[in-house]
């Protein structure tokens, strides 16, 4: 799996709609001078980004997907099943289609993609705020996941009618956002957007124990000495700042989270998150790079959408799921 990592990452910097040499691309990426200028700024600022991107939020994605697993004791819940990606959505959509592109909160104004960024991450924690309150009484897994479903409907409407009210201009920006792209993140922001992941995978990492805890059902985790409201905040916190941190600067990405958790179940025939989980992260970035160059590969110089490409891979691995699930026995 690491060496097809690496083959997809260097393929993510080598192909794409505009051939350049192999010979140049290594010379650019050592430091060299280029023989076209504009062939340096293609791999440095738009090829290397882009696949530093994909690296980082394939993992984020499924490490959302697995955390909510765990949690919802549920093999269908996902950042989109449950409407979080439809929160971060209609966070951004609120920042760019009524705000202009700007918050304000108290003394502070964010603008460009920082109040994206901030619209995002409080639209996405509002729903798993959600969420979270019904499953303090709502006791089938089944009623929570069409909550959550229904959730999501509702923050559609809300975003189909702030679309309907917006301008042409912010219809046409927004429109094209959610189609999705891993080539959002210019090399300026990069930092940012790498160490906003990090924190969440880190903080991903740090759960496995009680993760595994949960596997066992909450009172059997507190007999264990976990905190359960601890690790809910925590997974809360982690989720949301994962997945608004990847949709707002790479649009609402569907099926990575849900289906690479069950792709790692599958090829390691394990739920223990001591090994699942570092799995998980690395089929997420081996998923995300895999699209990725899917879209980057079209000979005439376009580029597809992100969200036509992941429910092409994704979509199967859910149906076979559903349709082996008396098979598969995940939470036990």
């Amino acid at each position: 799996m690491s060496t097809l990592l690496v083959a997809l990452f260097l393929g993510n910097i080598f192909c794409g709609s505009v051939d350049i040499p192999s010979k140049e691309v290594l010379n650019i990426l050592c430091g060299g001078e280029a023989t076209k200028e504009s062939w340096k700024f293609i791999i440095l600022d738009s090829r290397l980004p882009q696949a530093i991107t994909a690296l980082l939020s394939g993992p984020a994605l499924a490490v959302c997907g697995l955390l909510l697993q765990t949690y919802f004791n549920n093999p269908l819940a996902g950042p989109s099943i449950l409407g979080v990606n439809s929160g971060a959505s209609l966070g951004v959509a609120v920042v760019m289609l009524i705000m202009g592109g700007s918050v304000g909160i108290g003394a502070l104004n964010f603008t460009g993609f920082l109040a994206v960024l901030v619209g995002a991450i409080i639209g996405s924690l509002l729903v798993m705020t959600i969420l979270l309150l019904f499953s303090s009484f709502v006791k089938g897994n089944l009623t929570l996941l069409i909550i959550g479903i229904m959730v999501g409907y509702l923050t559609s409407s809300a975003i189909s009618l702030l679309n309907f009210f917006a301008t042409t201009e912010g219809v046409h920006s927004y429109v094209i956002w959610g189609m999705g792209t891993f080539g959002g993140v210019s090399s300026a922001q990069l930092p940012y957007f790498s160490i906003t992941v990090l924190i969440g995978l880190v903080a991903s990492v740090l759960m496995i124990k009680p993760l595994n805890a949960l596997l066992l059902g909450e009172r059997y985790a507190e007999n264990l000495g976990v905190n359960i409201r601890k690790i809910r905040n925590l997974i809360l916190l982690t989720v949301g700042l994962l997945t608004a941190c990847v949709t707002a600067f790479c649009g609402p990405i569907a099926f990575i989270g849900l289906a690479v958790p069950h792709i790692s179940r599958l090829l390691i025939g394990s739920s223990n998150h001591t090994t699942l989980l570092p799995f998980t992260l690395l089929t997420g970035a081996v998923m995300a790079l895999l699209c990725n160059l899917a879209c980057i590969l079209p000979s005439d110089g376009g580029l597809l959408p992100l969200n036509a490409i992941t429910p092409l891979l994704g979509a199967p691995v859910i149906i076979y799921v559903l349709v082996n699930q008396r098979k598969i026995q995940y939470f036990n």
